[in-house]
């Protein structure tokens, strides 16, 4: 063990136990009673969608709102389809959402609703909220129901609590490397899902580690740089909010890594909303969670649950619709959230 071991393993344990105790704190509207029961929240979550489905067609990757399912297109043949969830957190049952299980078959439900079948799902960290076996069986068994039968994972940090990752890696790590990163290819698009969550530094920054840098390095050296490359990992790999730890510490490395692609799209989760940005060849895209949303980057004293009224609960969840278009140097956004279009 080395000798910045013990303190990492300090720095995770407070880490943990800040973030459970910003839990019990969850935010209020100055302390009064936000009307939301488990049947007004499940239905404000069917507004706000809670989930993004992708498409890719001639090298063009397209994202939309689950919120909008009549808008939504039907691939043609060549399309690649699949579907992006995040931050699930079965077993947490706060006031921020009693119904974890509820909003995240909501989910399903709206996946099901698609009118073309994704071909598959990713999964973007923090399946459950205490690394419980329970917790991980029952979101199992309610994406059994999924169209999108294959699932791909990464881990967010509520799932290696306990074991440093290794009843995660025995459920949804077979065939990844180390702590559990791996890639595949479909229909022309390159997948890398990353781990950054074990590790973390002080505050809860994100960290990739010098053999996931290399093995990530090795990956990418076969591939035409004309190839569009699909990054997703859990924490961010830009940074939102380093001092909530809205960031991974050693993203620009691999990000340098990836400088040569034409076309990369980023998906995280984490933060539990949708936020964009573009910044050079690479289009970042954070996800909104399926269980609860938190404040806005600097809007509270601390990241955590956030119980908003209702009538506010649209705006704080409502999904942005992005669509990502190839250009000649760079991608190009489009967004516009579910209160605009209301």
């Amino acid at each position: 063990m080395s000798n910045d071991e013990p303190k990492e393993r300090a720095d995770r344990a407070m880490f943990n136990d800040q973030h459970e105790a910003r839990a019990e704190r969850a935010m209020s509207n100055d302390g009064h009673d936000d009307g939301v029961d488990r049947r007004g929240f499940l239905k404000c979550m069917a507004w706000a969608g809670t989930g993004a489905f992708f498409m890719v067609e001639g090298g063009i990757l397209k994202s939309y709102s689950l919120s909008k399912l009549p808008g939504l297109p039907t691939a043609s043949a060549g399309t690649l389809s699949f579907v992006q969830i995040s931050d699930s957190h079965m077993g947490f049952n706060k006031a921020a959402n009693p119904d974890v299980v509820g909003t995240l078959k909501t989910a399903v439900d709206r996946i099901n609703a698609l009118p073309t079948a994704p071909e598959f799902m990713l999964h973007t960290g923090d399946i459950s909220h205490l690394s419980k076996p329970e917790e991980f069986d029952t979101l199992d068994q309610i994406l059994k129901s999924a169209r999108a039968k294959d699932v791909f994972f990464v881990p967010g940090e509520h799932d290696v609590l306990e074991d440093e990752g290794a009843q995660y890696l025995e459920r949804y790590g077979k065939g990844t490397k180390g702590s559990g990163w791996h890639s595949f290819d479909k229909k022309g698009v390159h997948f890398i899902g990353l781990v950054n969550v074990l590790n973390l530094k002080a505050g809860g920054l994100g960290t990739l580690g010098a053999e996931q840098l290399a093995w990530l390095k090795d990956d990418i050296r076969h591939l035409k740089h004309s190839t569009p490359v699909v990054v997703f990992a859990h924490i961010p790999l830009w940074s939102v909010y380093p001092d909530w730890g809205w960031g991974t510490e050693d993203a620009a490395q691999a990000l340098a890594l990836l400088k040569p692609f034409g076309s990369v799209t980023v998906l995280n989760g984490h933060i539990h909303q949708t936020m964009q940005k573009i910044e050079g060849n690479v289009t970042f895209h954070t996800a909104s969670s399926t269980a609860f949303p938190q404040p806005a980057p600097g809007a509270a004293d601390s990241p955590g649950p956030m119980k908003v009224p209702a009538d506010r609960l649209r705006s704080v969840l409502g999904i942005t619709d992005v669509t990502y278009l190839r250009g000649k140097h760079a991608l190009g956004i489009i967004d516009s959230s579910l209160e605009e279009n209301s």
